[in-house]
């Protein structure tokens, strides 16, 4: 058990945050990839209907999902917190808060899902040749919902501690067995959008029955018994209070992206799968982003609870200078391979036509993200998670749905629709990075009258 740990309170950083991020962004680009094989096998073994019913509920998984993932986010910080405060006696009784609302939070949206899949549809603009098969994707991808937020949550558990190699593992026997299913549904039992979809349901019930079996079994400070799943209000409402806007932020940031997604669908079948395509990459370099994001969250919440100021400078500049290079390298390398790339989805020529459109216009400049993402993480370790939620909500969110009422309806052509993406993270990444500083000075000098006065 020692071994799967990291003190974050003491010794060099690199190495650490590295070996943290590392496998947080090996995760997420799997889980791209598995969810790529997904539109790979329905574009190459059915057809660019069910590949575009598949894409066009990228962005509205994505905004459901996200609000959830934002709770977790507050998951990991009240336990980190409790790490740094060397309070161990109550991390038991927080993790099986936590783990219990994760099964409410995916039970709720369920619930609320299979009623509203075709409303949310036919907001989105899905062309009618896809609608049906939209809609059945969706539904049967509502299932998914409460072993997704199990595993959010549970590895949030983990990762507080310093363990981001076991949900990769979870996440990997997982993938594997989505994959083959993918292939046995599409292919031998032609079951086409549907097929997929079951694939990604029985995957997630895989990966949320690991990380299960990993808490259940842990060193008894977080040892899950089923049979004590009991939410108390001090770690429901320190999961709110950082989770909520993180999660509000992250929905409403999908949110934006579902009105982009419907003003994608104007350009067609070929433009939605184009766009489509060409968004996994986008996707796989975000999470590189992502990663030393979360990294920077839990190793600031722990040394940040300590009143280790110096180190959480340190975690601020590491992180994102080490994240942006990543991020830029991995990006490169999409942009100079894009044409075979992009074929691995559709051999299309007016699918590969929108693909290079959204890929040297987005793609490329991925790494800005990093700017907010990275800052925002770090004020989310100190515990104020309201203002990168409001930053990005204005900085990106809101100004993309007024570029698409306005920019975009004098101007309609991909690109200028495809623009929007690197000039709202050039606005929001400044006016987050500005807050982090002019909040961490205060934080900062707030600890230290705290230790003078003691």
């Amino acid at each position: 058990m020692r071994s799967r740990k990291i003190d974050m309170l003491h010794g060099p950083l690199v190495g650490k945050l590295v070996v943290f991020a590392l496998p947080l962004a090996v995760s997420s680009i799997l889980q791209q990839l598995f969810n790529s094989a997904d539109l790979a096998v329905v574009g190459r073994f059915d057809s660019d209907n069910a590949m575009a019913a598949v894409g066009s509920n990228a962005s509205l998984v994505n905004l459901i999902v996200s609000l959830f993932m934002g709770l977790s986010v507050g998951a990991n910080v009240v336990v980190g917190r409790l790490i740094g405060q060397g309070r161990k006696e109550k991390i038991n009784e927080a993790v099986h808060s936590i783990i219990l609302i994760a099964i409410f939070s995916g039970l709720i949206i369920l619930g609320l899902g299979e009623f509203i899949a075709p409303m949310l549809l036919k907001m989105m603009n899905v062309p009618k040749e896809v609608l049906s098969l939209a809609t059945l994707y969706l539904r049967i991808f509502f299932f998914t919902m409460p072993f997704i937020e199990i595993y959010d949550f549970g590895s949030a558990v983990l990762r507080s501690k310093g363990d981001s190699s076991r949900p990769l593992y979870a996440l990997i026997a997982s993938g594997i067995v989505n994959v083959c299913l993918n292939l046995l549904l599409v292919i031998v039992f032609k079951l086409g959008v549907a097929g997929v979809a079951i694939a990604t349901v029985i995957s997630n019930i895989i990966s949320a029955g690991i990380i299960l079996f990993f808490l259940t079994h842990e060193e008894e400070t977080f040892r899950l018994d089923l049979r004590r799943l009991k939410i108390k209000k001090e770690y429901l409402f320190g999961v709110i209070q950082i989770g909520a806007p993180a999660g509000i932020q992250s929905m409403v940031f999908s949110l934006s992206n579902v009105v982009i997604q419907a003003a994608i669908n104007s350009f067609g079948s070929g433009g939605i799968a184009g766009g489509t395509a060409a968004q996994n990459f986008e996707f796989m370099s975000y999470f590189v982003i992502n990663a030393f994001a979360q990294t920077a969250t839990t190793f600031t919440s722990q040394n940040f609870a300590a009143g280790e100021k110096q180190r959480c400078k340190k975690i601020y500049a590491l992180c994102t200078l080490i994240g942006l290079a990543a991020c830029f390298t991995l990006s490169s390398i999409f942009i100079i391979g894009r044409h075979q790339f992009i074929r691995i989805f559709s051999t299309d020529e007016n699918v590969i036509h929108y693909a290079m459109i959204r890929m040297c216009l987005v793609c490329f400049f991925e790494l800005l993200t990093g700017t907010y993402e990275i800052s925002g993480g770090c004020l989310r370790g100190m515990g104020c998670s309201l203002i990168p939620a409001v930053i990005t909500v204005l900085g990106t969110c809101v100004f993309r749905l007024v570029w698409v009422a306005t920019v975009f309806q004098m101007h309609r052509s991909y690109w200028v629709l495809m623009i929007v993406y690197p000039v709202s993270w050039v606005i929001t990444g400044t006016a987050v990075s500005l807050a982090y500083f002019i909040t961490r000075k205060r934080e900062f000098a707030a600890i230290a009258d705290k230790v003078r006065q003691n």
